[in-house]
């Protein structure tokens, strides 16, 4: 069963969501009046968060992969001294 004038109304609806959204861009000139380095600035923070975030545990991976080859290492020598 068809509704008369469904089409109408979710067009109507569409108008209605995505218009707003639509008129809060920017013109030109407001554009000029905000400084271009403050979007960069939040853009570098947020990767420097990324990073350290990523940073941390990587060094303590290192710090344990260090630490396993030196067991490997003297594990190696002893078995060495071993076999002579």
């Amino acid at each position: 069963m068809k509704v008369p004038g469904y089409h109408f109304w979710m067009v109507v609806g569409l108008i209605v969501i995505v218009g707003p959204v639509g008129c809060k861009q920017e013109n030109p000139a407001e554009q000029a009046k905000v400084p271009a380095a403050s979007g960069n600035a939040v853009r570098e923070a947020v990767g420097q968060v990324a990073v350290d975030a990523m940073k941390a545990p990587m060094d303590k991976a290192r710090q344990t992969e260090g630490v396993l080859e030196r067991s490997a290492e003297q594990r190696a020598a002893e078995i060495n001294k071993e076999t002579r």
